[in-house]
């Protein structure tokens, strides 16, 4: 690694929490805030630096991003660095010993929503940028920064509106602002959601009639899907997972005096490699017409798709995970490459075969909770890698 460059990771560090404050302080809670205003910070901050970018539509024309581009000397591939604006909900405001909107930094900590998950990723992004364009007359190919919304959601709008812009050119690969130094997120299961819609016979609960309700049968569903035997890794498997199947919404019924004639299902299957779209719709199927057959119902059961994203792994040499684990190891740092079991943007990439990695960022505390709050002393090390990273990734070959 170029010494010069955590050094200059060092003095960069005031100016990336500075702005990191900034967003932080500006709520952003995805579907629930308006994303205007802190995609304006950066609008603001990236044209005082005269960085090229533009705004990301979704097809309806919502705002829902924004794409920084710093293109090379000569012709290349490009790369994504990516770092989400919007966040979680805040929960419980009275559970939190800070404001959720606090931006302070107290004991090394930055705090507030969206500190880990990933303003501070977003604004270190933006300056890596600042710094490639100064030595872009020699590099090959360009740096994309997106920094998108509707994530959080799992809409994913702003990075469909980019891959989607013809004016934009398609990366080699994309690096996951996520946070946590220990691990890079190198792959994750895929994911396949349905609703299922369950019949039953309606009537009045005190019938003297026997009636088998839209709730008892899916009821005997979500029995038979919990014991589905599903394939487990095998000790020669690169795959480390199993797939996994969980019922996570149930609808059906009001008050006591009626037998619904209807239930809704929600149905998250987690995909491997071993146990893809079509084998979990085949599972799903072979338990639907089970259930038709064994329990009267007045109209068979159905089911429609709603997600479906495939599992993604790179390999060892593949980049750019290659770059960060060899950024890392040159600051004697040691992550460990990670098969993530919930789904991440990484697997809506995979399906456009674009690599990508997560993950890397800096320590971090109530990420999705109470109190979540970012390490920064680790700032300068984890912008050093990911600047070396890019600049290996860009040089010219």
């Amino acid at each position: 690694m170029d010494e010069n460059l955590l050094e200059a990771a060092r003095d960069r560090s005031a100016s990336v929490i500075d702005l990191a404050q900034h967003l932080v302080r500006l709520p952003s809670r995805g579907g629930l805030d308006p994303y205007e205003p802190v995609l304006s910070v950066l609008e603001e901050w990236l044209t005082d630096k005269a960085l090229p970018h533009r705004r990301l539509t979704s097809p309806s024309g919502d705002l829902v991003g924004l794409v920084v581009e710093v293109a090379g000397g000569t012709p290349g591939r490009w790369w994504t660095l990516d770092a989400c604006l919007d966040t979680a909900p805040f929960g419980d405001e009275n559970a939190w010993s800070f404001s959720p909107t606090s931006g302070d930094v107290q004991d090394g900590w930055l705090l507030g929503r969206g500190s880990a998950d990933s303003k501070l990723a977003a604004a270190a992004f933006c300056h890596i940028a600042v710094d490639v364009r100064e030595r872009s007359a020699d590099l090959a190919g360009g740096l994309a920064v997106l920094l998108d919304v509707d994530e959080h959601t799992g809409g994913f709008g702003g990075a469909r509106a980019y891959l989607a812009n013809p004016g934009i050119p398609v990366p080699a690969g994309v690096m996951i602002g996520y946070p946590g130094m220990d691990e890079i997120v190198v792959g994750g299961r895929g994911l396949w959601r349905t609703r299922v819609q369950v019949h039953g016979a309606s009537g009045h609960s005190g019938s003297s009639r026997s009636t088998v309700g839209a709730i008892s049968r899916a009821a005997h569903l979500v029995q038979h899907l919990d014991a589905a035997a599903l394939p487990q890794p095998g000790p020669g498997e690169m795959f480390p997972l199993p797939p996994k199947v969980s019922v996570t919404a149930c609808h059906g019924g009001e008050g006591f005096s009626v037998v619904p004639d209807l239930c809704v299902l929600n149905v998250d299957i987690r995909l491997t490699p071993a146990f893809d779209a079509e084998a979990a719709e085949a599972m799903l199927s072979a338990a639907v017409a089970d259930l038709d057959e064994r329990l009267p119902r007045p109209r068979r059961t159905t089911f429609e798709v709603v997600a479906s994203w495939p599992p993604f792994q790179l390999q060892g040499a593949q980049e750019p995970a290659a770059a960060l684990f060899r950024a890392a190891k040159e600051l004697s740092l040691q992550p460990r490459a990670k098969v993530a079991g919930p789904s991440n943007i990484g697997n809506m990439l995979a399906g456009h075969a674009i690599a990508a990695t997560a993950g890397f960022g800096v320590p971090y505390e109530g990420l999705h909770g109470v109190d979540e709050r970012a390490h920064l002393s680790e700032l300068p090390l984890v912008y050093a890698v990911y600047q070396q990273a890019v600049l290996d990734l860009l040089c010219t070959r």
